[in-house]
């Protein structure tokens, strides 16, 4: 029987909790301390390492402190410790993969906008940068890098920023570059946050965060993404009455269905006191039609937690768990109260849908619950 884990991270500790699917519960056993705030953090295709990428930074704080670091994962039981030394990092890395020859660590920053890639040594840990050979447009605020199933394209998300302040927009686009030997060779051409590939078939699911939408796109193995989506989708289920964004994206194992987060925590004051003024905090769920790739709305399951940065769901397609990044205070009839950080745990119908099991709240401190993830063991 192979063992499935879910990791979570607040602040600078990576949590350990052992899942079990048929119960689908969550109980933690252990934690490990990184040199700084984690970011996100990706597996190994072996599933004997886990990378996580930490910074003293974060949203409008620039930081001085970056670091990419291995961590072994015990096989039997999914504990971790520190392998090799910590790699520097030039700025803040806020995104991190392994290629799918699993010889390549690309970590992706927002400030400034840029990729690097790290050579990883036979024993898993992090080697010596690989040189690029010229400027790449990386766009404004890198946010995702993945190599497509093919191995010789990179696409690399690119956030943008919502205009403010008298500032006009700055567009979010999609980038892609070819691949080889670690070095990304040139652009490929073509308001996104992620991506997700589907299994079996030629698709790219993206999530687009500030329109609230899903796209998809056919992929060719050498030139990357075919320039107009094949389809676009609402992932609310109403018009929005304030600030809404579309988040992480994840396609069930099957390939019949793909999730996202929705997310919404924007304050206004009740009773001099500030409180999240609504919208919907839940994961969309489309069926994918899969002859055309077309995506249709079937569910919008409430996360019961505010702004869901992260999710997972088990390689046998039957739990999911979701994890909200902080405490938020809401209105609750004449009161005021905190509705704290959690991991929330579903079930996964045959038909794609989400039933609720139960939440586990989290105290997250000063810190937040910034990545989660679930990797079953070799």
């Amino acid at each position: 029987m192979t063992k499935t884990v879910y990791y979570a991270a607040i602040g600078p500790e990576l949590g350990v909790f052992d899942v079990d699917v048929d119960a689908a519960t969550l109980t933690r056993h252990g934690a490990v301390i990184l040199p700084a705030n984690i970011q996100y953090a990706w597996p190994h295709p072996s599933r004997r390492h886990l990378y996580v990428a930490s910074s003293n930074g974060g949203p409008r704080v620039v930081g001085d402190r970056h670091f990419a670091s291995a961590l072994a994962i015990d096989p039997a039981t999914g504990s971790l410790r520190p392998h090799g030394e910590a790699a520097a990092l030039p700025s803040r890395p806020i995104h991190l993969s392994v290629d799918r020859s699993g010889e390549y660590l690309l970590t992706a920053y927002n400030n400034p906008s840029h990729i690097t890639v790290h050579r990883l040594n036979a024993d898993g840990s992090i080697g010596a940068p690989v040189a690029q050979p010229e400027i790449l447009d990386t766009g404004i605020y890198a946010h995702q890098v993945l190599t497509a199933p093919s191995n010789r394209v990179v696409t690399l998300v690119a956030r943008g920023n919502d205009a403010e302040l008298g500032k006009a927009e700055d567009p979010g686009a999609l980038k892609t570059f070819a691949f080889e030997a670690g070095v990304l060779l040139r652009n490929l051409g073509f308001g996104p946050r992620h991506l997700d590939f589907h299994p079996t078939k030629p698709w790219v699911f993206v999530s687009i965060e500030r329109q609230n939408k899903l796209y998809v796109y056919e992929l060719d193995a050498e030139s990357g993404l075919k320039h107009e989506p094949l389809f676009v989708k609402d992932t609310l289920s109403k018009t929005p009455a304030m600030r809404q964004a579309a988040g992480a994206i994840h396609i069930h194992p099957s390939g019949k269905f793909v999730y996202v987060t929705n997310r919404a925590s924007d304050l206004s004051s009740f009773d001099g006191k500030p409180v999240v003024v609504g919208g919907q905090n839940d994961i969309a769920v489309f069926a994918i039609d899969q002859k055309t790739a077309e995506p249709t709305l079937i569910q919008n399951a409430d996360a019961r937690s505010i702004e869901l940065r992260t999710f997972g769901i088990d390689p046998s397609g039957r739990v999911l768990v979701a994890a909200s990044i902080a405490p938020a205070p809401v209105r609750e009839g004449e009161r005021v109260v905190t509705v704290p950080a959690a991991l929330t745990v579903f079930r996964i119908g045959d038909d794609g849908k989400l039933a609720f099991v139960r939440k586990h709240d989290i105290d997250t401190g000063a810190a937040r619950q910034f990545w989660t993830g679930i990797v079953t063991l070799p």
